[in-house]
């Protein structure tokens, strides 16, 4: 079984801007739900960013009005364009993909290996 995988993360400074990008897994007869997560150093994982099946978004408050969350290609993918980075984005970023098969009732969860964002001047 594979996983998804991430890219896109780098260095880069205060102000600027990143896009990571997600490809998850191809599911037949499955919805998928996008979640983007993260976790810095010494701190517990939290969530950042989802994207529904239908196009829902949800976002924590801390990026709120800075981060878009967008399928790129179907719902198995997720872009994550991150604007007005601050020094406390910086963490690993990992992909979550969580599929519904609504031909057998299953459920699957899957994360990628995660990206590295880091933002300092």
């Amino acid at each position: 079984q594979g996983q998804p995988v991430e890219s896109g993360g780098g260095s880069v400074q205060p102000g600027g801007s990143l896009r990571l990008s997600c490809v998850g897994l191809e599911y037949n007869y499955c919805d998928s739900d996008m979640r983007w997560y993260r976790q810095a150093p010494g701190k517990e994982r939290e969530f950042v960013s989802g994207i529904d099946s239908d196009g829902t978004t949800t976002y924590a408050d801390s990026v709120k009005g800075r981060f878009t969350i967008t399928h790129a290609d179907g719902q198995n993918t997720a872009d994550l364009q991150m604007n007005s980075l601050r020094p406390d984005d910086t963490a690993m970023y990992y992909c979550k993909q969580e599929a519904f098969c609504w031909s057998s009732g299953a459920r699957k969860n899957n994360w990628g290996q995660g990206t590295q964002v880091t933002v300092s001047a």
